[in-house]
């Protein structure tokens, strides 16, 4: 295929193409908060601002090793496009002497990168499980796959991903609340548990690798168990066996006089654009392969995608089919970047992070046999992405189905043109960062300098259909011992050429360069802000998103805090907190209560020179509002009493509903502070919000907290369905509902009420759950439609500038109010949140 290409090569550093690399997720539209966006990197190590569910790290020891009764394969691809079986399946082994009892017992799945509202699927057990015998659990069956599985001894639907999840063997029935791997250590119900392919949660060093359409993950015939997946399993060929013997177990006598195997297809001799096709995916999907050849472009020699791109430097004429591609070695690859090499294997569509999560797949070549022919070649000339290369439209409909059949148009689509140059060499020159360095070693620049800029030099996202095409992730393939990989702000320019192949991350929302070469960051220029100064007879109130904040945080992370509402708030009157932690944060014991979280933050305000400041808050039910499980996450006032009172009304508990009393001036609530609707199914596993009733001069203000529904489990803009299906926003549509309701409640009992309605919504000014909160204006006046477009943000997701967090007033009020929002955090690569607070000047 023939791309045109621009200068010529140069170097840089590391990706998440290939097998096994970073799991969360998630996976999730524009915007998704940061309680859903867990993930465990293959960078050398550098969410991104804002990773919540702890605990994915390496840890000594699961429930100890099993004595007996272990998970011995898991199977993930049956029924799948080229699947060996017609089902998924778990098989289970008994390495102890004695039988065990299975009736207590479950399989349970989660999907490799969960999010706080992810859930485990059981499959409960019968029968036994005999002293050095097998158990057979088919799971849920697809359109794919040529063999069906020996009879199971138990059966489920559950529908497992091929590449990456996370099997537990649990003690009753009752589906698993852990999402982490330190959380699901803790658990005494987990007798053993196998994360495979990019799976959060999994024993040891990291999960067992190798898990596809084809392959399965199993111990070795001694079981050995050293709660280490990644040493513990290795990929091969499916063998289930169930408890009578049937099947290919590794330890299983033939039960049926051998046949001779029916002929296979000999490897076919290919090119690597016959390969990857003119499609997101591969025609030669889990077949053998032969004589591919091409020029090393990128190696990368860490983490669990281990592997190195290469490149046809004699392409064909046909711009949708890539001459580049990644080969995934497991291990450290013994090529070089220039070596000439030819490449046997078997063709995989590798789905990062799980198929289930709406993806695209990445082609690649697994189980390689390489051949070295030269060293020292020229590279094939980059590919150079500038404005006038890259579509300004995204990526085309399919009406939510999947576009990954659909004939590349990469002359009309960014997404297409990234696909089509998937693993080759390309190239930018200086670009605007548009996502400042985070703590993965990422960042996000703009190849489309004009592209809806923001003021202060970021990509405005403006609306569902416009994704903005010119955002790229890069990352770098340079050693962190050879050189550091540089920290940007929003603003900054990376400057001169950065070069690599084209990698596609599921949590970049875009491509990735895995950059070779990597350009030098010039400053922008930006500084953090400080909002105006208030006069004395305007009540100042503020919204403030803390990031899981918890005693054991860092005491910089309290004093960052503090300086940030002393200085660059000027001390509001009252602050609306959302995700403070209670007393033991995310250790998951039964502690609700928050008052050591809260009395540190208000020493350290006042240590910064702030007020004394007070609280209200209602500590809710265990392990109810979402969040980092443990946590208890919950929205709490803070309100300085030398300039504001607060009404304190008796019966605002964490389950029951507020209500509104009189009329009027007498308008009051039932309880201050209380929760609204907190036994609605809107407000399940989400925080519920929290009413108060403030004076100010004699004035009666009503100010409602909020922290909406999180976006995880929604499907990426980039993702294989188009357009993407926002799951999640069901819930936050009701929540607004419920909560405009009340607050028309309000206003009709007293239309001179001053209300205000903050916090965050983890949603955008334009979509349905806040204008459904707003009533489009007739209820609330959302503040944010009141700045100049530019301005219009409070977040930065994956090189998008947009707005999660929202300040909203009753509409006899939005004529008497000055509006900022602050931005201290989103834009810079030294956050202490993810968020950026907001306060309003108002004079009732």
């Amino acid at each position: 295929m023939s791309h045109s290409s621009g200068a010529a090569s140069p170097p840089a550093r590391p990706g998440t193409s290939g097998q096994p690399s970073q799991p969360a997720q998630a996976t999730s539209a524009t915007g998704t908060p940061h309680s859903a966006r867990l993930r465990k990197r293959v960078l050398p190590f550098g969410i991104a601002g804002a990773v919540v569910l702890a605990g994915i790290g390496v840890h000594s020891a699961f429930a100890s090793p099993s004595a007996d009764a272990v998970v011995a394969e898991v199977y993930g691809g049956g029924g799948n496009s080229g699947a060996t079986y017609t089902n998924d399946f778990v098989e289970l082994a008994n390495a102890g002497n004695s039988a065990l009892d299975l009736g207590a017992y479950s399989v349970q799945y989660l999907p490799g990168a969960p999010t706080a509202s992810s859930k485990w699927q059981a499959t409960p057990l019968t029968g036994s499980l005999a002293a050095g015998g097998r158990y057979l659990v088919g799971e849920a069956a697809g359109t794919g796959g040529s063999t069906a599985l020996p009879t199971p001894d138990a059966s489920g639907t559950i529908a497992m991903s091929g590449t990456s999840g996370t099997i537990a063997l649990v003690q009753g029935a009752d589906p698993l609340t852990c999402v982490t791997a330190a959380d699901c250590a803790a658990d005494s119900r987990v007798k053993d548990l196998v994360g495979y392919g990019t799976a959060v949660v999994h024993e040891g060093s990291g999960p067992a690798a190798g898990a596809s359409n084809t392959e399965s993950v199993a111990r070795g015939t001694a079981l050995t168990d050293t709660d280490d997946n990644a040493a513990d399993f290795t990929a091969g060929d499916p063998t289930p066996q169930n408890s009578a013997g049937t099947g290919g177990g590794p330890t299983s006598p033939p039960t049926t006089p051998p046949t001779t195997p029916p002929p296979t297809s000999p490897p076919a001799a290919v090119k690597i654009h016959d390969i990857q096709g003119d499609t997101r995916v591969s025609p030669y999907e889990g077949k053998a392969v032969t004589g591919a050849t091409g020029i090393v472009t990128g190696v990368r020699a860490y983490g669990s995608s281990q592997g190195f791109w290469f490149q046809d430097p004699h392409p064909d004429n046909d711009p949708r089919t890539s001459e580049g591609i990644f080969v995934y070695t497991s291990s450290s690859p013994t090529v070089s970047v220039g070596d000439s090499v030819s490449v046997d294997g078997t063709v995989s569509d590798y789905y990062p992070g799980g198929a289930d999560t709406g993806v695209q797949a990445v082609t690649e070549i697994t189980k390689p046999a390489v051949t070295k022919i030269s060293s020292g070649n020229a590279l094939p000339a980059p590919v150079v992405l500038d404005d006038t290369k890259v579509p300004d439209s995204f990526v085309p409909s399919a009406g939510g189905g999947s576009i990954e059949n659909l004939p590349l148009r990469p002359s009309e689509y960014a997404l297409d043109l990234y696909a089509s140059l998937e693993g080759m060499n390309v190239q930018i020159g200086s670009s605007r960062v548009v996502g400042a360095t985070d703590p993965y070693s990422e960042l996000w620049v703009t190849v489309k300098p004009k592209e809806n800029p923001t003021k202060r030099g970021g990509t405005l996202y403006e609306g569902y259909d416009g994704p903005n095409s010119g955002r790229l992730m890069v990352q770098s393939l340079i050693p962190t011992s050879t050189s550091a990989f540089p920290t940007a702000n929003v603003g900054d320019t990376l400057n001169g050429t950065t070069a690599g192949p084209l990698d596609y991350n599921q949590f970049g929302g875009t491509y990735a360069i895995q950059a070779r070469t990597l350009g030098t960051v010039k400053s922008g220029g930006i500084t953090p802000e400080v909002t105006a100064k208030a006069k004395s007879d305007q009540a100042t109130i503020a919204t403030y998103n803390v990031e899981n904040l918890a005693p054991d945080n860092p005491q910089s992370k309290f004093d960052a805090l503090a300086k940030g509402l002393v200085t660059n708030l000027r001390s509001p009157d009252v602050v609306a907190l959302e995700e403070i932690q209670d007393n033991d944060g995310a250790k998951d014991d039964g502690v609700v209560a928050a008052d050591q979280t809260l009395t540190k933050l208000t020493a350290a305000i006042v240590a910064a020179g702030g007020p004394h400041y007070q609280w209200r808050e209602i500590d809710p039910v265990n392990d109810k509002d979402g969040g980092e499980p443990g946590g208890n996450i919950r929205q709490a006032f803070l309100f300085n009493p030398d300039r504001v009172g607060f009404t304190d009304h008796a019966g605002g508990d964490s389950t029951t509903a507020v209500g509104i009393t009189g009329t009027g001036n007498s308008t009051e609530l039932t309880a201050s502070p209380g929760r609204i609707a907190p036994n609605d199914t809107a407000w399940t596993d989400s925080r519920k919000p929290l009413a108060g009733e403030f004076t100010f001069r004699g004035k009666k203000l009503f100010v409602i907290a909020n922290h909406f529904d999180s976006k995880g489990g929604d499907q990426g803009i980039d993702s294989r369905f188009q357009p993407p299906v926002r799951s999640s926003e069901v819930q936050r549509v009701r929540q607004a509902i419920i909560e405009h309701d009340f607050v028309q409640q309000l206003e009709t009992a007293d239309p001179k009420a001053e209300v205000v309605v903050l916090g965050d919504l983890n949603d955008y000014q334009f979509s349905p759950a806040v204008t459904s909160l707003t009533d489009n204006g007739k209820t609330l006046t959302d503040l944010v439609n009141t700045l100049p477009v530019v301005e219009r943000y409070s977040y930065v997701y994956e090189g998008n500038s947009q707005v999660l967090d929202h300040i909203l007033v009753s509409p006899n009020l939005d004529k008497h109010v000055d509006y900022d929002v602050v931005h201290i955090n989103s834009e810079f690569a030294n956050q202490t949140s993810d968020h950026d607070p907001q306060v309003i000047r108002l004079k009732p």
